[in-house]
């Protein structure tokens, strides 16, 4: 605490006296001279002192996955009783090559004490050999402090975060199961991993075998000397429908990767180190955005063989036993009689729809009530699949349900098996009320029996809805609105979403509605963060929620937005300059904010009000 307290004033007593500061003011810029296409790399721009308003370049060529971030080191170094002390911005982009060629990055610009200071511009050649050195950095003058190069350490390796799926089995026969798994590999901390794109399985039954809610089991792996975090994401069963070459698509997903976005600062003396090189400054880390993309898997199905198939064969493969039973074999007419037959076992279980059955033509037979019990595991599906048949017997007499059979192909013998059940004998005695009017049942399928001898109605008595003869509904007024009606109502529908669909496509009215409610949700986001004490966070969502605004307000590119690009906006929208100033000046409060000495949460709660009040204000001006 009172390490804090005396740095505190020394800061203070500097940054008044404003001793030292460099004199040479630059902005320079540095990335690869070379990368390969679909490598992540960094984009740095080193301000060796205080400014603002700083605007990006116009990046054409890459993706930008995440920028710019800010970060702010300092130095302060006494020699002989002379203190001097020196300030370092950092403005780092995470790009992401995706197409060969050569590319330029013009110059970005900054404002230092009234001045526009540019920077240099790069040249970036994307290749396709990824053994090509992409090491080598381009750019002059003072080298990146405050994190940038510890940021493209962590993400600047395209293999640092990475999905690959797997399976069991590239050459199945049909109707083989196999499992597809899914396995993100990082060597970076990573959170929020969100499926975009799942994988489409054309040809295949599929079945997936891993929970939605599951946690992600992780593991450690040595890949080519380097050590992974490695976790199945997803886990599919697949059952091909057809034989030949199937391809499964990607899988796309989106999480947020960890990577330092600060590195501790050398001033030379251990006793200011100590001071700068706490956790309450080198703390901060960048969520850094990534997009990955699984490879696609070929799976080359092998057709059934011929030789030994069953007639009554339906597709079934894997390992199955094979039962059934009847409720009663002693019953009257019009009284049920369930047949219930029941496959156990491994394999495409799920896939067998229908039995083999044979039933008496005196019997009236429904189609069977399916129920499954289905477990699925890492290895595959297996439970079983019950048919229940319910028949009613409209004659006396004695009958019978031929043996039924069941056949599969089995993985384990490679040769087809029919299992077949034993031969049922039915006695069936006259029931009373034979005539039809009255059906006595058993078993579970009640809801089913339909009722016989219906066809004769009785004789309707109530005679209240007749109506004088020649009196004709056709062309009445009833009628013509029945008619019209529905059709303009049409029209007034089709009239008003075409005017729905016009207002919705124009993206630049909807971000402009829809400006405000997104602002108070990160600003809500930010309440959030201010409650739990993660600053960084905080002012972070701060300056997404103000920058965000007008960016979507004023439809202004976020690479575009500068203080002066915003100070030009409102100014055109007739917004007075009280409010003008008193929004750069919450701007600039939020960025220095985060680094000042003081009280976190009276420095927290001082942002969170101005930000809230100069929105509401904004809004009030605006309309």
């Amino acid at each position: 605490m009172l390490k804090r307290f005396i740095f505190s004033v020394i800061s203070f007593t500097i940054l008044s006296a404003g001793v030292g500061f460099a004199q040479d003011v630059r902005l320079t810029g540095q990335t690869k001279q070379t990368v390969v296409v679909g490598e992540t790399f960094t984009l740095v721009y080193t301000l060796n002192a205080q400014g603002s308003g700083f605007r990006g370049p116009n990046i054409q060529g890459f993706d930008m996955l995440s920028g710019p971030n800010t970060s702010t080191s300092s130095s302060i170094r006494s020699v002989n009783g002379s203190t001097t002390m020196s300030i370092t911005y950092t403005f780092t982009y995470l790009l992401q090559a995706t197409r060969e060629g050569s590319f330029e990055i013009p110059a970005a610009t900054v404002n230092v004490n009234g001045k526009q200071i540019p920077s240099n511009t790069l040249s970036i050649k994307v290749i396709k050999n990824s053994n090509a050195s992409g090491t080598q950095y381009q750019g002059s003058g003072s080298q990146n402090r405050g994190g940038g190069s510890q940021a493209g350490a962590s993400t600047g390796n395209v293999n640092d975060v990475y999905v690959k799926a797997f399976s069991s089995n590239s050459n199945p026969l049909q109707g083989e199961g196999i499992v597809i798994t899914y396995k993100i590999f990082t060597k970076v901390p990573i959170a929020q991993i969100n499926i975009s794109k799942l994988s489409s399985f054309s040809g295949f039954w599929s079945q997936n075998l891993m929970k939605e809610n599951d946690k992600l089991q992780q593991t450690t792996q040595v890949i080519d000397g380097e050590q992974y975090i490695v976790a199945d994401i997803r886990k599919i069963a697949l059952f091909p429908l057809k034989s030949g070459r199937l391809v499964i698509d990607p899988l796309e997903l989106a999480c947020v990767a960890q990577v330092r976005r600060q590195s501790k600062t050398k001033t030379g003396d251990p006793f200011f180190d100590d001071f700068f090189n706490d956790s309450f400054f080198n703390s901060g880390v960048a969520n850094v955005e990534k997009n990955l993309k699984s490879n696609p898997i070929i799976i080359t199905v092998q057709p059934l063989p011929e030789v030994g198939k069953p007639a009554d064969f339906s597709g079934a493969v894997g390992s199955f036993t094979f039962h059934s039973e009847v409720d009663k074999t002693r019953l009257k007419t019009n009284e049920a009689v369930t047949l219930k037959c029941t496959v156990s076992g491994k394999g495409n279980i799920q896939l067998i729809d229908k039995m083999n059955v044979v039933f008496p033509p005196d019997f009236e037979s429904y189609d069977p009530k399916i129920t499954s019990d289905i477990q699925t595991n890492a290895s595959g599906i297996s439970g079983n699949q019950v048919f229940e048949y319910l028949l009613i017997p409209r004659k006396p007499g004695k009958f019978s349900i031929k043996p039924i059979t069941f056949s599969y192909f089995d993985l384990d013998k490679k040769r087809y098996v029919s299992l077949s059940s034993p031969e049922f004998s039915l006695e069936v005695e006259k029931g009373s009320g034979e005539s039809g009017a009255v059906l006595t049942y058993s078993g579970a399928n009640k809801e089913e029996i339909k009722y016989i001898g219906s066809d004769i109605r009785h004789i309707k008595e109530n005679t209240d809805s007749l109506k004088p003869a020649g009196s004709r509904f056709y062309n009445s007024l009833a009628f013509w609105a029945l008619v019209v009606g529905p059709l303009l109502l049409f029209l007034v529908f089709l009239v008003l979403w075409r005017k729905l669909a016009a207002r919705r496509s124009d993206t630049v009215l909807m971000k402009n509605l829809k400006a405000t409610k997104i602002a108070r949700k990160r600003l809500l986001k930010a309440e959030e963060f201010q409650k739990t004490g993660h600053q960084e966070n905080f002012y972070i969502a701060i300056s997404q929620a103000l920058w965000g605004y007008l960016s979507d307000k004023f439809s202004i590119h976020m690479a575009e937005l500068s203080i002066d690009s915003v100070h030009e906006a409102l100014i055109h929208k007739n917004v007075s300059e009280t409010i003008i100033s008193q929004f750069i000046e919450t701007l600039n409060n939020t960025e220095f904010a985060r680094f000042a000495p003081g009280e976190k949460t009276v420095n927290m709660e001082r942002i969170y009000n101005e930000a809230l009040e100069i929105i509401a204000k904004m809004e009030r001006e605006l309309r």
